[in-house]
């Protein structure tokens, strides 16, 4: 294992041991005896997400959870996730989960924002790999497990995902050979849902640490060589500005695809985007989000 791979696992540990705790850059570099800088650095390279992000996204994760299936004040769950008031837990969680904390209370449906990483260990080197469209193959059953790994890693790109259901839909995709996996050994690197007749690109995800690598992009020209009826190829994620995306508008607007129609999906607002197949060239474009960031996960 990588020293540096090492030591986000060490921080991932440090961040899930102490959520209820102050958490900040300073004090985590000390517990682990290390340079705060040369912490960020490596962190968000690795993850695709600040310490401070990461954190804040479990912590709320977490809230969400005690809401649903707790009985707690929402000041003292706000206190808990480390807010100085129930006012300033209430826009953060609005701005996540687009509702209020009372409200998504009384729905009784709780969803991640987002789960804890659990990196691979052992990443095969990859600096430099070409020909991932040669290498993503059709999903069967027996990856159905590596898979759903991945979506626990890329859960921030799919607002209010219930796995229970989603895990129904990944089997039909599979008997029915609409589901492409990408793997390293046994770690699932990259996994895309389509549907051929639509042409919608239903799920898409890119595990963290193999981001800047033209994962998605290979994925993106695999779907415009799949037998799709459709004339263009379409997905759907975050609305621009909204808080809870973590680089995934972006990087789909890096593949090329163009804005289109307003939608509102599980109560979530989204936007559709669509690439005409004709234009097809301009998945051979380099992921800017990916070169300059790190941020992809969809």
């Amino acid at each position: 294992m990588s020293g540096n791979i090492k030591n986000v696992i060490a921080v991932i540990d440090y961040i899930e041991s102490h959520l209820h705790e102050k958490l900040d850059l300073e004090t985590i570099a000390e517990a682990l005896h290390y340079s705060k800088y040369h912490l960020h650095r490596m962190f968000t390279a690795t993850v695709g997400l600040t310490i401070q992000t990461y954190a804040q996204r479990r912590r709320l994760t977490e809230a969400a959870k005690l809401l649903v299936f707790s009985d707690k004040p929402i000041l003292e769950i706000a206190l808990t996730a480390g807010y100085e008031s129930q006012q300033s837990f209430t826009d953060s969680f609005r701005a996540m989960y687009k509702k209020a904390p009372n409200q998504y209370r009384e729905e009784e449906e709780f969803y991640p924002l987002q789960l804890r990483y659990i990196l691979n260990e052992n990443p095969a080197n990859l600096e430099g790999e070409s020909g991932w469209q040669q290498k993503i193959a059709y999903a069967t059953e027996s990856d159905i497990p590596a898979w759903m790994e991945l979506v626990h890693l890329v859960i921030d790109g799919f607002p209010h995902l219930d796995e229970g259901q989603y895990l129904e839909r990944l089997k039909e995709y599979i008997r029915n050979r609409r589901a492409l996996i990408l793997k390293d050994t046994d770690t699932a690197v990259g996994i895309m849902a389509f549907h051929e007749m639509t042409g919608s690109i239903d799920f898409l995800g890119v595990h963290p640490q193999y981001r800047k690598k033209g994962i998605a992009k290979a994925f993106c020209e695999k779907a415009l060589r799949e037998p799709v009826y459709s004339e263009a190829i379409t997905v759907t994620t975050f609305r621009e500005g909204d808080k809870a995306d973590t680089g995934h508008r972006n990087t789909i607007k890096s593949l090329g695809f163009a804005e289109a129609e307003l939608l509102v999906e599980f109560g979530y607002p989204t936007q559709r985007f669509i690439l005409q197949k004709p234009k097809a060239g301009s998945c051979n474009q380099v992921l800017q989000k990916e070169e300059t960031e790190g941020t992809e996960h969809e």
